[in-house]
C-alpha cells in the first residue's frame, strides 16, 4: 500500500470523527474565524503561538522541531514532533488526530493543505497597516484564552503585558536614539519604525538613530560605516545565527571593529543585545514578548 494511499485513509478518517464547528468565533490573521471551543488536543506549527499557550497553561500534543526556544523545552518533551515549521509532517499529523491545527508565521502557506487534516487557524503575528505587533499579540492572547476557555487567564496575562511594556517604555524615556541591527556572522542589516522588528521603536517611543531604512522582511543589508555614520545613541541587536542554531560569529564580535566603536552607543556600553530566538522565532507570544521587556528595562535602565 502507498504513502499516499494510507495519507488519503488517514486523512479521511480523522476528518469523519472531527468534531463540527461551534458558533464560537476568534480573530485569526485571515480575520474572524468559526472554531469549536476547548479542543482535546491540539497541535501547533508556530513558535509564537507555542508560547502564548503554554503561558495559558494549555497542554500541546503536537509541535513542530527543531523549537529553537530554551524555555518551551518542557513542551516539546512532552509533545509529539509534526514536522518543521516551513514543512508539516501531513502523515504524522493525520496519525496524531488533532482537533485542531495551529499555523502561523513559517508555516502560514500550508493552511490549506492542513486543513484537508484538520480545523486549521492562520494565527500569524505580522504588523501592518490596521495593527501593531503588540496589538496583534494581544489579540492572539484573547484569541486563544477564548479557545481555550482561559479567557480569566488571559485577561489577567494581558493586564501583565501592557505594566511591562509601559516600564519598558519608561527605562527608554529620554536615552537618546536607537538603531536595530541584526547580524548573521559577518553580515549585519538594519531595521527601522516600519520593519518586522519596529515595534521596538513603536512600543519604547524610540527614536529612529536613521530614518527611511528599508522595511524589507529581511531587513536593509548596511555596512559598518552605516552605522558609524548613523553614530546612534543605542544599538539594539540580535543575533540570527544564534537564533537558529548556526555556527559563525556572534554579533558581539562581528560589530567589534574600530567603525562601530567609535559609535556613542559602543563607547557608552549602550549596546543591547536580545534575546535573538525569542524576537525571531517567537516574536509576539506572550512570553518572549515579557522576557524582551525585561531586558530593555535592565539595558536601558544601566545606560546613560
Amino acid at each position: 500500500m502507498s504513502i499516499a494511499f494510507k495519507l488519503t485513509a488517514l486523512v479521511a478518517a480523522v476528518s469523519l470523527s472531527s468534531p463540527a464547528f461551534s458558533d464560537t468565533t476568534i480573530a485569526t490573521y485571515a480575520g474572524d474565524v468559526s472554531v469549536a471551543t476547548s479542543p482535546a488536543s491540539i497541535a501547533v506549527l508556530d513558535m509564537a503561538a507555542v508560547d502564548t499557550l503554554d503561558a495559558l497553561g494549555v497542554d500541546i500534543a503536537g509541535i513542530s522541531t527543531p523549537h529553537y526556544i530554551d524555555y518551551l523545552d518542557h513542551v516539546a518533551d512532552t509533545a509529539v514532533s509534526v514536522g518543521s515549521l516551513f514543512e508539516p509532517d501531513f502523515e504524522g499529523l493525520a496519525n496524531l488526530g488533532v482537533d485542531l491545527i495551529i499555523a502561523g508565521g513559517r508555516s502560514s502557506r500550508q493552511v490549506e493543505p492542513l486543513s484537508k487534516i484538520a480545523p486549521t487557524i492562520d494565527m500569524t503575528i505580522w504588523a501592518d497597516e490596521n495593527s501593531t505587533l503588540m496589538e496583534q499579540s494581544l489579540s492572539r492572547l484573547a484569541a486563544f484564552g477564548t479557545l481555550t476557555g482561559t479567557e480569566d487567564t488571559a485577561m489577567h496575562l494581558a493586564n501583565e503585558f501592557r505594566t511591562k511594556a509601559a516600564a519598558a517604555k519608561a527605562a527608554a524615556a529620554n536615552k537618546g536614539n536607537g538603531l536595530i541591527v541584526m547580524t548573521n556572522g559577518p553580515k549585519v542589516s538594519a531595521y527601522g519604525a516600519g520593519s518586522r522588528f519596529g515595534w521596538i521603536h513603536d512600543v519604547l517611543d524610540l527614536p529612529e538613530a536613521v530614518e527611511g531604512v528599508d522595511e524589507q522582511t529581511h531587513g536593509e543589508a548596511i555596512s559598518f560605516e552605516f552605522i558609524a555614520k548613523a553614530n546612534p545613541d543605542w544599538l539594539i541587536v540580535i543575533d540570527r545565527a544564534a537564533a537558529i542554531g548556526q555556527d559563525g560569529d556572534a554579533a558581539s564580535v562581528t560589530l567589534d571593529n574600530a567603525l562601530v566603536a567609535g559609535t556613542t552607543a559602543w563607547q557608552n556600553g549602550n549596546v543591547i543585545y536580545l534575546n535573538s530566538a525569542n524576537v525571531y522565532i517567537a516574536g509576539g507570544g506572550y512570553q518572549s514578548m515579557m522576557h524582551t521587556f525585561d531586558t530593555f528595562i535592565t539595558g536601558f535602565g544601566g545606560g546613560a
